[in-house]
């Protein structure tokens, strides 16, 4: 049995394990094939340096302190040990929570209008404490203690800008991070040359020297492009996610105060949506009394018998 045999079946086996662990915990269909298509690129990327040569020849912890002491220490420099405890919050965030999609977020908001116009403006005060959404709970909080639509734009639009320059902070921090990384792999390599050349006539020098030299350079560049830059890319897209489900709900919070049609603003925040995700009616007159529990009225059925023309 030949190497890449093995190589697919082990693939393969660990598919399996991982879909069931995913399904185990809760996580959509797209996000489980994220996280199936990370494992089998970190598992390709390792195998590329098992096949040929010995693994232990990759491991070296004084190139590996010198690099993650030197960029962590860095970047200690540049920003506050406060900022760092948010970006830990921020990746861990994102990570275990999942953001709703933008079809969810209109189907919500769409069945928060029609309750509106059913049952009133204060029957949107239980639904403000259900939502798993912040922003959404804090926009019908907003509605409900009777805030003007201007006033409500005003306090949205500053959350949202805040919650930009907030992420946007985080993202630079990992950018630097990854900037830095590759600069103290160099360092690691001097280091290490350095070292050779001090003892250049000593055979156990040499090979002491040498794994520093070039396994610092490898670190530097395996965190800055594996590490540090996904995970920079990884807020950008879920910032850019949330931002767009906040100025839906923005928008769909001011339609719903000034008590508007529905049908209307169906049809506004499904321009928001993909093509391929406008299908379907959400205010269609049977999904409005199955979403709300109404009972069409009962009528009694118009006789069939025509009146008699003679006199009783």
């Amino acid at each position: 049995m030949g190497i890449y045999t093995l190589l697919r079946r082990f693939v393969n086996f660990v598919i399996r394990i991982t879909e069931v662990t995913l399904k185990a915990a809760r996580l959509s269909a797209k996000e489980r094939q994220n996280f199936i298509g990370l494992i089998i690129c970190v598992l390709l990327f390792c195998s590329g340096f098992a096949i040929h040569g010995n693994t232990g020849l990759y491991f070296n912890l004084a190139a590996f302190l010198i690099v993650i002491g030197g960029t962590f220490g860095a970047t200690m420099i540049c920003f506050q040990t406060k900022q760092l405890a948010i970006l830990h919050k921020v990746l861990m965030t994102s990570y275990s929570t999942r953001v709703k999609e933008p079809d969810e977020i209109v189907e919500i908001l769409v069945d928060l209008s029609v309750k509106r116009r059913l049952q009133g403006l204060l029957s949107l005060e239980e639904d403000g404490g259900a939502t798993s959404i912040t922003f959404l709970r804090r926009a019908l909080g907003f509605m409900v203690d009777g805030y003007k639509a201007e006033q409500i734009e005003d306090f949205l639009n500053t959350e949202m800008y805040f919650f930009k320059v907030r992420r946007e902070q985080s993202e630079r921090v990992l950018r630097t991070m990854a900037k830095i990384a590759p600069a103290f792999g160099l360092v690691g390599s001097v280091v290490g040359l350095i070292s050779l050349l001090a003892g250049v006539n000593e055979t156990d020098a040499i090979l002491t020297t040498v794994p520093i030299a070039l396994t610092s350079t490898l670190y530097g560049v395996v965190l800055a492009n594996f590490v540090f830059s996904p995970f920079a890319a990884n807020v950008r897209e879920r910032t850019d996610r949330e931002l767009l489900l906040q100025k839906i709900i923005t928008d769909a919070v001011l339609v719903i105060e000034s008590n508007g049609n529905p049908r209307v603003l169906e049809m506004k925040l499904k321009s928001f949506l993909t093509p391929s995700s406008r299908v379907g009616r959400l205010t269609s007159l049977k999904r409005i009394r199955e979403r709300f529990n109404i009972q069409p009225k009962s009528t009694k059925p118009i006789s069939k018998r025509r009146p008699s023309l003679q006199h009783p």
